[in-house]
């Protein structure tokens, strides 16, 4: 596929997530040792922290085991529930702070932000209903406009809300209407190719209304056929991810050729991060998936 101008704003990277890793200490996930060996390996310049505490905490340690092995680091991830009030404050700046602070420290500028799920990841027991009321609503984008604010003023980092299925900001409408009520000045947006595909909305599209809104994206594809059984059986996404609706590029859907060049045109540097959701996978199943993606990548001019 030939592109007019090389993707010379995108700077590609992986994460723990395309290596099975879905939590700080789990049996069935490798070793951060063998993550990071394998991701620098596979091609890869930047990764993501992943779950905190998965990777080495000590940011001098840290560093030394990412410098080691070329790598940098392009973000953090944080978990909040702020549509839930000023009540969560405290506990939520609490584990924000920890994650913001290893961050800094190794000199990357975003944080990924996830809103919390309604159903449960596991058990697919509905925890909270799936739409938000407008208090709500105004509870949750005040409380990331204030998260973004204190994260700025303290850490130095910009904060990107990340998009995801089975949370309360997922479809188009859902996307928009947090944009809309937030300021750009304090809040942008992860853009997760494929949660968006995910939950019906249009990745390329949202990049051409919203382009000014794009501060991050994750890089990931969905299997039309299986995401077609997942909603007519109302799955939700973890077991959904064990059926392999997230699939390996260029097999799924959006197309990612045309989401880096729409990115390109912002004409604003980006981190395109490639997340493959695969927990559990046996130990040996990345690293292929990942030097073939790299690969794949490089041919749409990342």
């Amino acid at each position: 596929m030939a592109h007019s101008a090389p993707l010379d704003r995108i700077r590609v990277g992986s994460a723990p997530d395309s290596w099975g890793v879905w939590f700080p200490d789990d049996p069935q996930q490798v070793p951060w040792e063998r993550f990071l060996d394998e991701v620098s390996g596979a091609g890869y310049d930047w990764i993501e922290l992943g779950p905190y505490g998965y990777l080495p905490t000590d940011p001098a340690r840290l560093s030394e085991e990412v410098a080691r092995r070329n790598l940098k680091v392009s973000a953090g991830t944080v978990f909040t529930g702020m549509h839930r009030g000023p009540a969560v404050w405290e506990e939520t700046w609490a584990h924000v702070g920890q994650v913001a602070a290893l961050t800094q420290a190794m000199g990357a500028r975003h944080l990924v932000v996830i809103p919390s799920f309604w159903r449960d990841d596991k058990t697919a027991e509905i925890l909270e209903p799936p739409e938000l009321t407008a208090e709500q609503w105004a509870h949750l984008t005040k409380g990331m406009e204030r998260l973004g604010h204190e994260v700025k003023e303290t850490y130095g980092l910009d904060i990107v809300v990340h998009p995801h299925a089975d949370t309360h900001i997922d479809t188009e409408r859902h996307v928009e209407r947090f944009l809309d009520s937030t300021d750009s000045e304090l809040v942008n947006l992860c853009l997760d190719t494929g949660h968006y595909a995910y939950c019906g909305g249009d990745s390329v599209k949202l990049i051409e209304t919203y382009g000014e809104r794009i501060g991050y994206l994750h890089l990931k594809q969905v299997d039309p056929d299986i995401l077609a059984e997942v909603v007519v059986q109302g799955v939700p996404f973890g077991p959904a991810v064990q059926r392999g609706v997230m699939c390996e590029p260029p097999s799924g859907v959006p197309e990612l050729g045309p989401v880096l060049a729409a990115a390109q045109k912002l004409g604003v540097d980006l981190f395109a991060i490639v997340e493959q959701d695969m927990y559990p996978c046996e130990p040996d199943k990345p690293l292929p998936i990942a030097v073939r993606t790299r690969r794949f990548l490089r041919s749409c001019g990342a």
